[in-house]
């Protein structure tokens, strides 16, 4: 599995603990150094079953700065995917990205649900 997160952020780390704790082996990315490409974006929303604006991180500095709540809803998809990989601060986190599934953000219940 591969694991995107941001190490400085607090919901990252509540997600790797989880992992470690549960003994699950992971590849770690720093998703602001080493952010997604646009065609990893598009795979793993394909995969993830989720609306495109789910893998935002509306409450980021970036996502205000840029005024994203005004500008996605008439933004094309493909502006929107080649937005999302221009900074990996844009894009929600933790990600952890399986054979078959994505899951954006952490809940838990659905990690458990994935990983176990």
């Amino acid at each position: 599995m591969l694991f995107l997160c941001y190490p400085k952020c607090s919901t990252c780390q509540k997600a790797k603990a989880y992992l470690d704790e549960a003994g699950v082996s992971y590849a770690l990315r720093d998703i602001k150094t080493d952010n997604p490409t646009e065609a990893e974006l598009r795979q793993w929303h394909a995969l993830s079953g989720l609306p495109l604006k789910k893998f935002f991180n509306t409450s980021g500095l970036q996502y205000r700065a840029l005024e994203l709540t005004k500008k996605l809803p008439t933004m094309t998809e493909d502006e929107q995917f080649a937005l999302l990989a221009t900074d990996g601060m844009l894009v929600k986190r933790p990600l952890l990205i399986g054979k078959d599934f994505v899951l954006v953000g952490f809940k838990q219940a659905d990690w458990e649900a994935r990983v176990k």
